[in-house]
């Protein structure tokens, strides 16, 4: 194993450079990323608002619906102590 090691070691394969065949100013986003950029902040913030607006109705929904139970089991409550 050693002498492979030797082999490999002792023969140097070149390391390629990378070299820029295309202007920098072409592989900018430009206008048009900027614009599709742009829109997908509108829409995340958009679906963002939605979802919070839906939460908190459903949360209000959820203390409406606890108040409607405490108050009809109040009620039951008290038809029971009347009926003694």
């Amino acid at each position: 194993m050693h002498a492979f090691e030797a082999i490999v070691r002792s023969t140097s394969t070149p390391i390629p450079t990378p070299t820029m065949t295309v202007p920098a100013e072409s592989v900018t986003p430009g206008v048009a990323g900027f614009l599709v950029i742009a829109l997908l902040v509108v829409g995340v913030f958009v679906l963002v608002w939605d979802m919070q607006r839906r939460i908190r109705r459903a949360r209000y929904r959820d203390e409406v619906n606890e108040q409607l139970d405490r108050e009809a089991a109040e009620a039951a409550r008290q038809t029971e102590d009347d009926t003694k």
